[in-house]
């Protein structure tokens, strides 16, 4: 479990997130909706000890990021499919996030499968597409096989098939108690996969509800677009001309 209760974070002048309460549980996929600017990607490093709130609490499964022993089974994070060197292939990657976390490699094997990168262990990962370094990211935040896993835009750069494989991931997870929390705008996978959704707009919590809570504000044959653009209404910096 994921509990982010009245954080606010600021960078000089501007407040990137203010007083925002996010709980991702056990056995679902919660999502983090919003325009550029909303604060996702900044509740994202908050929760990854990337940066530190000037208020508020987080907690991992109970406790502190800092006060698990044991973190890596604890929590996984894909935040950057760019987070990798070009001359390791992905056998070689994996292994060297591993030996970085304290894990033993023994689960590399399992998991390129799992991502379905098993053919190719062994090509060099500064050829892959973003498709192939979306599933690397996560191949990294499976390794150790956490509690709990962050992925920030999962299905950014991902074939049909891609989207497809996420779908199903997601489910076997879900369905294993694992804890989810995806930061999108993919809103097509949200609608299909969410269980609930937390949507952000200037730094704040506009609409929190589950799927078909969410859903049922929209109208017309789009309804997860439909609630989302009433939702954020206000708290976009542009709109292009005729788009509401």
């Amino acid at each position: 479990m994921i509990d982010v209760v009245g954080v606010t974070k600021t960078y000089g002048a501007t407040t990137a997130v203010d007083d925002v309460s996010v709980r991702a549980q056990p056995g679902g996929v919660t999502y983090l909706l919003g325009p550029n600017g909303a604060g996702k990607t900044t509740v994202m490093r908050l929760i990854a000890g990337l940066a530190k709130p000037d208020s508020g609490d987080i907690t991992i499964n109970g406790a502190p990021l800092r006060a698990h022993r044991d973190l890596k089974r604890e929590i996984g994070f894909s935040l950057s499919a760019a987070a990798r060197y070009p001359k390791h292939t992905a056998r070689q990657h994996l292994r060297w996030q591993a030996r970085l976390a304290g894990i033993g490699v023994d689960d590399v094997e399992s998991v390129l499968a799992e991502v379905g990168l098993e053919s190719a262990a062994t090509r060099l990962v500064g050829g892959f597409s973003l498709g192939m370094l979306q599933r690397l990211g996560i191949a990294s935040a499976l390794l150790a096989d956490p509690k709990t896993l962050v992925l920030d835009e999962p299905a950014n750069g991902l074939d049909v098939e891609g989207i497809l494989w996420l779908r199903e991931l997601f489910a076997r997870l879900a369905a294993r108690s694992k804890t989810v929390l995806v930061a999108s705008h993919s809103l097509g996978e949200v609608e299909v996969t969410a269980s609930w959704i937390y949507i952000m707009g200037r730094g704040t919590v506009l609409s929190s509800a589950s799927r078909d809570d969410t859903l049922a504000l929209g109208s017309g044959p789009r309804r997860l677009e439909s609630a989302y653009l009433e939702i954020t209404r206000g708290s976009v910096e542009y709109t292009a001309r005729g788009s509401r």
